[in-house]
């Protein structure tokens, strides 16, 4: 079965995992800009950052005949260091328009701190004023609670945002109802060690439905796994949901979301 894993770190994965990836039905990597694992010492490391995710990643994704798109911004774990953040969002324009963005995203919360909601409503505002799709992170763990209260209580200061143009990611079985009320995307992230197991998202699809939901293997540097849809795929198929519920979840679903960005350009398999 063809598959897109919407939210995927290529930057951080090897060539053996690009071609995994090919062999598993992978046609489509949608790559948000995220943190290294240490902070960046200025703003021109984050514009060589979109350099690589809007000049390279494509070329080094295309040899294995996977089709890459990236989301940038300013990822939550940067967001503390307003200044910083500030000269960031200055340069995101110059990517913005370049042929493989989908949007704005990752953003979000990571701790709920004050300076992190300064940044988000700064990049929040810049994705309004462009009418970009967003795509937000929500916080670990203990902090996702509040974090996603948080994220869903700023976006409806913005009545310019298109609710069916947003994803909201990590979601877990306390949090994915919020998102879908309200008419956003669900993201459900595949992560071992945090986040959703494929059987638990398989759980809340049989809860609440395949509509606007999305999995993906967020795959980085940490303990990941690059094939974590096709594990979920296998996992829906051991719980005996149809051919179709699984094609929508994973393929449908996804281009369905990725179509509404004007950069998007893929011819769907038959």
């Amino acid at each position: 079965m063809f598959f897109l894993d919407p939210h995927i770190h290529i930057a951080s994965r090897t060539t053996d995992d690009l071609a995994a990836l090919s062999r598993s039905g992978c046609v489509v990597v949608g790559e948000p800009s995220f943190w290294a694992g240490f902070d960046r010492s200025g703003a021109e490391s984050f514009r060589d950052y979109y350099r690589q995710l809007t000049e390279w990643e494509p070329k080094r994704c295309a040899a294995w005949g996977l089709k890459h798109y990236t989301w940038l911004g300013v990822n939550a774990k940067e967001a503390e260091n307003v200044a910083l953040a500030r000269e960031v969002i200055a340069i995101l324009p110059e990517f913005l328009d370049r042929p493989n963005v989908l949007g704005i995203g990752e953003i979000g919360l990571n701790k709920n701190t004050k300076n992190e909601v300064v940044t988000l409503l700064e990049l929040i505002e810049l994705g309004a004023r462009r009418d970009e799709q967003l795509l937000f992170h929500t916080p670990h763990l203990a902090d996702k609670y509040q974090g996603t209260r948080m994220i869903l209580d700023i976006l409806r200061g913005f009545s310019r945002i298109d609710h069916a143009r947003v994803c909201i990611d990590h979601c877990e079985e306390h949090t994915i109802r919020w998102a879908l009320d309200e008419g956003y995307w669900a993201g459900i992230t595949l992560y071992p060690t945090t986040k959703a197991t494929p059987e638990r998202a398989v759980d809340m699809i049989e809860r609440y439905g395949p509509d606007r939901v999305l999995v993906n293997s967020s795959a980085d540097w940490g303990p990941s796994d690059p094939l974590a849809v096709p594990a979920f795929i296998q996992a829906m198929r051991r719980r005996g949901r149809p051919e179709s519920e699984i094609r929508r979840v994973v393929y449908d679903n996804p281009l369905k979301f990725f179509n509404q960005s004007v950069n998007f350009k893929f011819t769907p398999a038959a």
